[in-house]
């Protein structure tokens, strides 16, 4: 992943399902689509693209297991990717400052 915030990243993680896939994931190690579908409210098939989105944006890893995968969260590349979202979110904190300045230098000159 290259150091903006790509395309891939922002959908993988901009998802609640993924997101608790992820959660998931860490909490026990590892799963299978079929073990992760027994917590959520969608169907094995719909996990499995859920895995592949993760898996494009390098957050998941995997190996066979028997006839399923076995997947894991790749910790390095979450690490990286939180480090991006805070980049972006301290961005956007600061242009949001910005506006507020802005916006009360117009309210004090339209006050006098």
């Amino acid at each position: 992943m290259s150091t903006a915030v790509d395309d891939d990243l922002w959908s993988a993680v901009g998802d609640p399902t993924r997101r608790r896939m992820l959660d998931l994931l860490l909490a026990d190690g590892r799963g299978t689509a079929t073990t992760l579908s027994r917590h959520l409210p969608v169907t094995r098939q719909a996990i499995a693209k859920h895995l592949a989105v993760l898996d494009r944006a390098g957050l998941v890893r995997s190996t066979p297991a028997g006839r399923e995968r076995l997947y894991e969260v790749d910790e390095a590349q979450l690490a990286r990717a939180v480090a991006q979202l805070a980049d972006v979110g301290a961005a956007w904190d600061a242009r949001l400052r910005r506006i507020k300045r802005i916006a009360e230098a117009i309210q004090r000159s339209q006050a006098d």
